[in-house]
């Protein structure tokens, strides 16, 4: 059965992340993007992280631009507009497709391994949470309307 050491990621600038090196690590895997409603979220990712990094635990972040098109910038302007306005202190990923052909590997598996409401396996929109075990494998997904401050306690106990 796959787990997420069964993936890679790209950065931005195409160098990529072998997930396998972060078994051990509970991961929260999220689809971000700069001009939504939800990012305000940013904050909260980022208090996670703040108080559960140096316990194992990561933030994944996936710009997308397949939502009414609102992560139009570049990488670095993502990653300026993330640090100027939110403080992140956790790395981005490349933008990526989360639905269709386009989307990587990870993201199919992460839909096939924690489906959305009635089994749907698309992503409906910006920030899209999946919480990942210290073995690697999916424990739940999260709406988009679903708080990072409210995942908290779901994250301690994998910790």
């Amino acid at each position: 059965m796959p787990t997420i050491a069964d993936f890679t990621a790209d950065l931005p600038g195409g160098k990529q992340v072998n997930l396998a090196d972060k078994l051990g690590k509970v991961l929260l895997v999220v689809n971000t993007a700069s001009k939504c409603g939800f990012t305000p979220q940013y904050d909260g990712l980022e208090a996670l992280h703040q108080k559960y990094g140096a316990q194992g635990f990561e933030v994944l972040a996936f710009p997308c631009n397949q939502f009414g098109g609102q992560e139009p910038g570049s990488a670095e302007e993502i990653d300026q507009f993330c640090k100027v306005n939110f403080g992140l202190s956790f790395p981005l990923m490349a933008k990526v497709e989360v639905n269709g052909p386009g989307a990587p590997p990870l993201y199919d598996w992460l839909k096939k391994e924690a489906p959305g409401l009635m089994g749907s396996k698309s992503i409906k929109w910006n920030f899209t949470k999946f919480l990942i075990d210290r073995q690697g494998k999916v424990v739940r997904r999260y709406a988009p309307t679903d708080k990072p401050e409210s995942i908290a306690k779901d994250i301690e106990k994998l910790l």
